[in-house]
């Protein structure tokens, strides 16, 4: 049982007194922790505030910065109305060359019927003609 209250001591750092364990190495750990907030609060405050030159020269680089996506943006947005209004326009025009082919064609179907049944009626009528 000696060995196993050692290697417990050991491995939490902290010592049993009188059947309560104090438990230093997890103090220490809360400690740093918050010390290490502290510091980082600390050097957030000293930091330069807005009315510093730089501050404002890199506020205003951001704007700009910004300004010209914004541009850049808007203009993509314009080409893809335009593009969308492209095609839309080639196909409308697609569909007429369609429209105007296939009434082509019709016609074209519609001459020959009437040219075979001409040929046909005269074929008959020469039939007719030979009794």
């Amino acid at each position: 049982m000696g060995q196993i209250s050692d290697r417990l001591k050991r491995q939490r750092g902290g010592k049993v007194e009188s059947g309560r364990h104090e438990d230093k190495g997890f103090r220490e750990r809360l400690d740093a922790a918050a010390d290490a907030k502290k510091a980082l609060l600390d050097k957030f405050r000293a930091q330069a505030g807005s009315e510093d030159p730089a501050v404002a020269e890199r506020q205003a680089a951001r704007k700009a910065v910004s300004e010209a996506r914004d541009v850049r943006e808007a203009a993509r947005k314009v080409a893809r109305e335009e593009d969308a209004v492209r095609q839309a326009a080639e196909a409308e025009q697609r569909a007429a060359d369609t429209a105007r082919e296939a009434a082509a064609q019709a016609a074209r179907d519609a001459a020959l019927k009437a040219e075979q049944k001409a040929a046909r009626d005269a074929r008959y009528a020469a039939r007719k003609k030979q009794r």
